[in-house]
């Protein structure tokens, strides 16, 4: 018969055993097509080896509980699982990964498991696990549960300070801040309308049979993205920048309903699970259950990287477009200023973050980034900079030492591959020179505007804080419209919304059946117009180019303010075309803001 001290023994020995397995995949790079099958066969077995510590702390659950064992205890284990659970979607992209992590979390927290310590490294694994569910319920869109743990995060800290005045908790307070000021920020928080794509809002009905008809003598499949954005004080949480953020939304599938409604769980008052909807829930931990929405394609892969220096960001595309499969396209993704910033670095690790001062201020950039002297950058009509080494963007301070300009002719040797190259910058033009110099494949470019424009410019602080213009248009257009001409998309204006956005897909389903069937579409474009996901991109940015083009009156102006995109789309889809023109005339008219935008003379 087993004796309790043999009980608590077999049980530290499988919580070491389950951290040891846990350590070996925690700090597996989430980039690249994928886990290599020795790193798939590490997740499985330590997947397995927290499946058998948690059942058998349900079964001697009596024992350990007189032999000392925390609930907290109980909690770090479930939490543990979340966040391997969240470290698969990072790496995978797949939605049945960040739905199991929501459920374990969420299970956690109706569990209580980590009230009532009043321990110190209690306190911390507890706040680490609600930074962590924060962004998994963001991701999903769960924006009710993300005002609660945001009250409950802010709490915490408060209660901690309290009770533990010795400690900093700098970090903390930071990462309070910067879940309000996402919330506050993000005007598409809690909107009814997702990023992801979603067959209710984004097909379209009158242009499906064309598109359905549509194939080119070359068709390329959207499996791989790399995001990445550095901007002086942008708007983040934890590693997500509000434009990567976006971006990543943008490029998943939404489902038509029953597979991302709340699973209804009931938790057993040992801690176990009782799952009705057949997931794996908190007892059967299996990586091959099948949760995917049949009705849904895969999520491309990406990679999010925050903050990167240049080598690696480098390095990332370069890895991916060793593994890109044949036949498919990389997305690449950059948002970043074209003016460098000196910043004084202050870390802490008392959350494992990597944090900077508020000390910072603009200087020009040599190719070194070591000059101190002001400097503006201008660009010619050849989209060059008159700067010797103004034509690149800044990605921040290197930490290793090395320059921090991102060239273009940095992207060229990745062109080797299929590339759609999306740049969202103030210096975005300077990439222009790639299109003509690619190196086997032709590049799909859309480059951002120099500036964003505004019909009310917004005050006080950078406009980049409330993320980018241009990005918005690519993620959430209605809304994007609705900030430039100055409309609040407040719950008071629904209707309003939603007969903008009728007129809206009424155009967007017309300018799908004008690329469908003109035979003056580039192959560059046609060949990735079969792609749900980036045919809407493309429709959005004729919708941005439009937009911006009669909003900014002078040539001058239309220049700077108005985004690029290489090679050209046919002319009939251009600003000055009669199916794009009308179409934003009738919404700028819908709108009452006609006034605001130039319609003749063009």
């Amino acid at each position: 018969m087993m004796t309790n001290e043999d009980v608590s023994k077999n049980f530290r020995s499988l919580v070491e055993a389950a951290d040891r397995k846990f350590a070996k995949v925690r700090d597996v790079p989430a980039y690249g097509c994928g886990p290599s099958q020795s790193q798939n066969f590490q997740f499985q077995k330590v997947f397995k080896a927290y499946m058998k510590l948690w059942k058998y702390q349900q079964v001697k659950r009596t024992e350990l509980v007189e032999l000392g064992l925390q609930r907290w205890e109980i909690g770090e284990i479930a939490s543990r699982i979340g966040q391997l659970y969240f470290g698969q979607y990072l790496r995978t992209s797949e939605a049945r990964f960040l739905l199991e992590s929501y459920i374990f979390y969420e299970a956690t927290i109706n569990r209580r498991y980590f009230d009532g310590s009043k321990d110190r490294g209690v306190r911390f694994k507890e706040l680490r696990f609600y930074a962590r569910f924060l962004l998994v319920s963001l991701i999903l869109n769960r924006f009710e549960m993300v005002k609660i743990l945001a009250e409950k995060l802010k709490a915490l800290v408060d209660d901690i300070i309290t009770n533990f005045p010795e400690t900093n908790f700098k970090e903390w307070k930071l990462v309070v801040q910067e879940i309000t000021r996402f919330m506050r920020t993000d005007i598409a928080l809690g909107s009814a309308r997702p990023m992801r794509y979603c067959a209710i809002f984004d097909a379209y009905t009158y242009s499906h049979s064309y598109v359905a008809r549509f194939h080119a003598n070359k068709v390329l499949k959207f499996r791989d993205a790399i995001l990445t954005s550095y901007h002086r004080n942008e708007v983040k949480f934890a590693e997500f920048t509000l434009d990567s953020f976006r971006m990543l939304q943008s490029l998943e599938w939404e489902s038509s309903g029953s597979f991302y409604q709340k699973r209804q769980i009931e938790l057993q008052e040992n801690g176990g699970l009782t799952d009705q909807s057949l997931t794996s829930g908190l007892i059967d931990i299996n990586l091959a259950a099948d949760m995917a929405d049949p009705s849904l394609p895969p999520n491309p892969k990406k990679a999010i990287l925050y903050h990167p220096s240049v080598t690696q960001l480098i390095a990332v595309i370069a890895t991916i477009c060793e593994e890109l499969a044949p036949e498919r396209v990389l997305l690449l993704y950059i948002s970043a200023s074209g003016k460098a910033i000196h910043i004084n670095n202050s870390v802490s690790e008392s959350t494992g973050a990597v944090r900077m001062s508020s000390k910072v201020k603009i200087v020009s950039h040599t190719s070194h980034g070591n000059s101190n002297s002001g400097c503006e950058n201008h660009v010619n009509e050849n989209g060059k900079s008159s700067h010797p080494s103004g034509d690149s963007l800044w990605l921040g301070p290197c930490r290793n030492g090395g320059s921090n300009n991102l060239y273009p002719h940095d992207i060229i040797p990745f062109t080797r591959k299929p590339l759609f190259l999306i740049i969202d910058s103030d210096n975005s033009h300077a990439f222009k020179m790639i299109h003509g110099s690619e190196r086997g494949e032709t590049a799909a470019l859309f480059l951002s505007p120099l500036k964003p424009s505004f019909r009310f410019p917004p005050t006080g602080s950078d406009a980049v804080q409330n993320g980018s213009q241009f990005t918005l248009f690519l993620t959430s257009p209605m809304l994007a419209f609705f900030q430039l001409v100055g409309v609040p998309s407040s719950d008071d204006n629904t209707d309003l919304y939603e007969n903008a956005e009728k007129i809206l897909s009424e155009a967007f389903a017309q300018w799908e059946i004008i690329m469908c069937t003109t035979n003056m579409l580039d192959l560059v474009w046609a060949q990735m117009l079969s792609d749900p996901l980036l045919r809407r991109l493309i429709i959005r940015f004729i919708f941005c180019r439009s937009a911006l083009f009669y909003f900014c009156s002078g040539e001058d102006k239309r220049e700077e303010c108005t985004p690029i995109c290489l090679p050209e789309l046919p002319a009939s889809l251009s600003p000055k075309s009669e199916a794009v023109r009308s179409a934003v005339l009738q919404l700028a008219i819908h709108l009452q803001v006609a006034d605001c935008f130039c319609f003749d003379n063009t």
